[in-house]
């Protein structure tokens, strides 16, 4: 297939592209002019702007199936969240519509039916249309909500690895107690192989975790165990200092660490992997085994 994949130059949208590209897909990468210079086999997008389906149409000649692998953790001046959440993938599901590309998958996030942040509420209301265009039996659409994706070069998973590796650690008290179920960023790349590929045709809603769950402080002791460390001292941060840490960093625009952030880290983020271990044939890889697999 010939497939249109946005954000391949992303941790997630890297490892999607030669997934895809070992099962013997053509890739045609999509990357911002303003992030990268092009290669062969990309085509310049930019989803700060890019909010009518007219400017996604050329880019759709001769394309079999789209994946958005798309996002960002907070908004910012150059790549706002509303817009690179919602209204750009309105606008690419839309120009799918109007240009017979049926296949569609839409790489969203675990755990945003229950948050009221905006990084939930712009990827809900990206999905919302996508269901709504699929009920309409213009695009057969499967949405992958993953939980914690963990993998070389994801910046999530380089501060854990660089918080396991602490002697000591001092953490907030809602992330240490949040439960989470790691999955492989090899995984959810062989989820999305599978799903474009003749033996399977699946749609609808994925959750797309590994095969345990367990609390935060107990993953990041885990990737320390799996480094050969021996057990770190874990201290809680006091609530004011958690909050006033998270308030300070909303000042400081290309911070990961923000009030969202935390939000989305002190909360539950696991669900049932029936339907993507179907995906997969197999178990997903276990977070015990993590560092061995997927930090490479």
């Amino acid at each position: 297939m010939h497939i249109l994949l946005t954000g391949s130059t992303g941790f997630i949208g890297h490892t999607l592209k030669a997934a895809l590209e070992r099962a013997g897909h053509t890739v045609r990468g999509g990357v911002s002019p303003r992030r990268s210079a092009l290669q062969p086999g990309q085509v310049a997008m930019d989803f700060a702007h890019d909010t009518s389906a007219s400017a996604w149409l050329p880019r759709l000649e001769g394309i079999d199936a789209v994946v958005n692998a798309v996002g960002v953790l907070r908004d910012t001046r150059q790549r706002p969240i509303d817009a690179v959440h919602r209204d750009t993938p309105i606008a690419l599901f839309d120009a799918c519509a109007q240009a017979g590309v049926q296949r569609v998958v839409q790489i969203s996030a675990l755990g945003i039916d229950a948050s009221s942040t905006r990084y939930a509420q712009t990827k809900l209301a990206a999905e919302a249309h996508l269901q709504q265009l699929a009920a309409q039996g213009k695009v057969r659409a499967a949405i992958l909500r993953p939980s914690v994706v963990f993998g070389k070069g994801g910046d999530s998973s380089a501060l854990f690895m660089n918080l396991a590796r602490l002697p000591l650690a001092l953490l907030p008290g809602p992330v240490l107690q949040a439960r989470v179920q790691p999955v492989s960023v090899h995984d959810l790349a062989a989820a999305v192989v599978a799903l474009l590929g003749p033996a399977i045709d699946q749609t609808g809603t994925i959750e797309c975790t590994g095969p345990e769950a367990l609390t935060m402080g107990a993953f990041i002791a885990s990737l320390r165990e799996q480094l050969g460390q021996r057990p770190a001292t874990v201290l809680r941060l006091p609530q004011p200092l958690t909050t006033l840490s998270a308030r300070l960093g909303d000042a400081v625009p290309p911070s990961p660490w923000c009030s969202e952030t935390l939000a989305m880290l002190g909360s539950d983020n696991v669900g049932n992997p029936a339907q993507f271990e179907q995906l997969l044939g197999r178990k997903g890889v276990h977070y015990s085994q993590l560092v061995a697999t997927a930090w490479r």
